[in-house]
């Protein structure tokens, strides 16, 4: 009886800190991808290259930086959320950006 007791207990103690950074993970993830819709948006005022961070409350949620690539571009968002960060890499043809209205032809 006692061992099931410390194993439910041992459960209950270690289970938090899973959600907690299960939580911070998805944050972070949600913040990146604000950087990328973001990146996506101001294609059409760039010249060669956009580095942009977005700050909400007194806090860099995500830094992206747009460069033009041959044929195409390339976004990269970091979001941050607490001390953690997660980063997406995104490459986007100039046929699929017409295609999806980001840019004129």
């Amino acid at each position: 009886m006692k061992l099931l007791i410390l194993f439910i207990s041992a459960y209950f103690f270690f289970v938090p800190f899973t959600e907690t950074m299960e939580d911070e993970i998805t944050f972070a993830t949600n913040n990146a991808k604000k950087g990328v819709y973001h990146g996506l948006n101001e294609i059409r005022k760039m010249k060669s290259k956009i580095d942009n961070k977005l700050i909400d409350n007194d806090k860099i949620i995500a830094q992206v930086e747009v460069t033009k690539e041959i044929n195409g571009v390339r976004i990269e968002s970091e979001g941050f959320y607490n001390s953690t960060s997660v980063r997406i890499i995104l490459y986007r043809s100039l046929e699929t950006l017409i295609k999806e209205k980001y840019i004129d032809k």
